[in-house]
């Protein structure tokens, strides 16, 4: 029973004298826990001190003083007089064989509420103590229409204004790499020379004889371009080969690549020097 009482939380009672205390402090009461906490405060102690045999004394005792004047008194009232006298027995007399609480867990329950009571009281107590929206603070009106400027301010020294423009400047002061783009040859390119030269061909040619600048392949200083103009030459001669344009050549390994244009008729006969271009 002590565990599963109500709890409500109130104002503080102040402790009055004997002859106020009865009805007074009573009606500012709503339960028997109240009532306890507030005759353990008058006893001036630590809750988790308090004396149950004292505090249940002096509860049915103004129980008893409180029935003489008031016969309405509340029926909860008399229930935790009739709990207390029962509890002080049980810390009166020998513990009985049972699975029953004893009264040292009976108490320290109780002392639990109290203290659970005394918390809720306290924070109650600072709730209420807060402004309240309404009777302390009021909230404003309408809003006015103002125009709000905002002015950024920079918490900086000298040395990080220097380092920031100077950050600046070299950003702005860099170089830029641009790379100009390459003339290279391609394989169509290849085609057209090729389709417009051999008609003009006698007899057997080096494929070398067909690059810009020469049999050589020396056209263009012999760099980029020039490479890639004997791959597309030759990636060309193999296309018109295979459209049955052309005839190729070749003595042996790694030796000059001969062409000429298709014919009907006649042997193939030797290589000749290519005609001068």
């Amino acid at each position: 029973m002590g565990s599963g009482l109500a709890v409500a939380p109130l104002g503080d009672a102040s402790p009055l004298p004997p002859s106020e205390q009865l009805l007074l402090v009573l009606d500012g009461f709503e339960g028997p826990l109240d009532m306890l906490l507030a005759l353990g405060r008058d006893q001036k102690v630590d809750l988790t001190r308090i004396s149950i045999l004292e505090l249940a004394d002096q509860y049915l005792a103004f129980v008893a003083e409180a029935r003489k004047v008031r016969l309405e008194l509340a029926a909860d009232y008399l229930v935790m007089a009739a709990w207390l006298a029962y509890l002080k027995s049980r810390l009166l007399l020998p513990e009985p064989e049972g699975e029953e609480p004893s009264g040292e867990d009976m108490a320290a329950a109780l002392a639990f509420q109290l203290q659970r009571l005394e918390a809720m009281k306290e924070a109650a107590a600072k709730l209420f103590a807060r402004p309240r929206l309404g009777i302390d603070v009021h909230p404003r009106g309408a809003p006015e229409d103002l125009d709000l400027h905002r002015k950024p301010v920079y918490e900086v020294t000298l040395f990080d204004l220097l380092r920031a423009y100077g950050a600046q400047r070299a950003r702005k002061d860099s170089s830029v790499l641009h790379i100009a783009p390459i003339r290279l040859y391609s394989m169509e390119e290849a085609v057209q020379r090729l389709s417009s030269l051999l008609g003009r061909m006698p007899d057997w040619a080096t494929l070398a004889s067909f690059l810009p600048g020469g049999q050589d392949g020396g056209g263009q200083g012999g760099g980029l371009l020039t490479r890639s103009a004997l791959a597309a030459h030759f990636a060309a001669t193999l296309e018109l080969a295979k459209a049955g344009r052309v005839e190729l050549r070749q003595e042996g390994a790694f030796a000059p690549l001969y062409v000429r244009s298709r014919r009907e008729d006649g042997p193939a006969d030797g290589p000749a020097e290519p005609p001068e271009q």
